[in-house]
C-alpha cells in the first residue's frame, strides 16, 4: 500500500478524545489537528514529543485535512491508522504471503455473517468451502521483538472469536490475521493482563478450529508491505 502522495512530519503535542491529535509541522511549526483512525490505547505510542508522520487530504468536505499515519518509536516506524489493515492484508493475500490461506477462487470484503457482524474478508475457495478472514491491527511493542494484542479491552474482538468459532461448526473455515505494523517484531502474544477475556475468547475459539496467523509490515514514509510470518506466542 503506497501513500498517494507525500507524508508530512511533525512532532506529537497530544493525542486525546481518541481520535484526535495535535501535531507541531515540521516544516511551518504550525500547530494542527489530526484525525487519529484508531480507537485502541496506542501504548507507548502517544508520547508527546514523537515524531509523527501525517498524510494530507484536498477533499474540501472533510472537518480535518490531516490524518496521522506513522509514529517513530523504539527506533522503529509504526504504522498506526486502522483503517488500512484490512487492505494490506489482502494485498499479502493476493500475493500468496500467508501460504495457509493461498489457493482461494475469490475474495470479497465486508461480508455479513453471524448475528450482525461483518467479516473482514470472506475467501471462497475452489471447493466451495468458504474461509471467514478476521483481521486484527498490532502496534503494542512491550519487550523488544514481542508485538502484542490487544493493547485495550475489545469486547467487540471477543465477540468476533465466537462467531468465528460458530462458522467452523457450521463447516467452514475460520482464520484470525494479526497485522503487525511494525517492523521490529518478530513475534506476537496475546495481552492477558490488558484483556484476559480476549485471551479466554482466543483459548477458546482456537479449540473450536478457529486459524490463526500473524504477519509482519515494512513500514516506510512511502508504502507499507505486509510481506513477513511472525511467530505466535500463544
Amino acid at each position: 500500500m503506497r501513500f498517494p502522495s507525500a507524508l508530512v512530519p511533525g512532532r506529537l503535542v497530544r493525542r486525546y478524545k481518541r481520535f484526535l491529535a495535535d501535531v507541531v509541522l515540521d516544516e511551518t511549526g504550525e500547530e494542527i489537528t489530526a484525525h487519529c483512525a484508531n480507537p485502541g490505547s496506542m501504548l507507548g505510542l502517544k508520547e508527546p514529543g514523537l515524531r509523527v508522520y501525517l498524510s494530507r487530504s484536498d477533499n474540501p468536505k472533510r472537518k480535518l485535512a490531516y490524518s496521522w499515519e506513522l509514529v517513530e518509536a523504539d527506533g522503529a516506524l509504526v504504522g498506526i491508522n486502522t483503517a488500512h489493515p484490512n487492505r494490506l492484508v489482502e494485498e499479502a493475500l493476493l500475493a500468496g504471503a500467508i501460504p495457509e490461506l493461498a489457493g482461494f477462487a475469490d475474495l470479497r470484503r465486508e461480508v455479513k455473517y453471524g448475528k450482525n457482524s461483518r467479516i473482514d474478508i470472506l475467501l471462497e475457495q475452489g471447493d466451495g468451502r468458504p474461509v471467514y478472514v478476521e483481521v486484527k491491527n498490532v502496534h503494542l511493542m512491550r519487550d523488544a521483538g514481542l508485538a502484542e494484542f490487544p493493547d485495550s479491552v475489545t469486547a467487540r474482538g471477543a465477540k468476533h472469536l465466537v462467531e468465528m468459532g460458530d462458522m467452523v461448526a457450521e463447516g467452514a473455515r475460520a482464520a484470525m490475521v494479526y497485522l503487525v505494523q511494525r517492523p521490529d517484531c518478530s513475534a506476537l502474544s496475546l495481552a492477558a493482563d490488558i484483556d484476559p477475556a480476549y485471551a479466554a475468547a482466543f483459548a477458546e475459539a482456537r479449540a473450536r478450529g478457529v486459524e490463526a496467523y500473524a504477519i509482519g509490515c515494512r513500514v516506510t514514509p512511502q508504502e507499507i508491505v505486509a510481506e513477513r510470518a511472525v511467530t505466535l506466542r500463544v
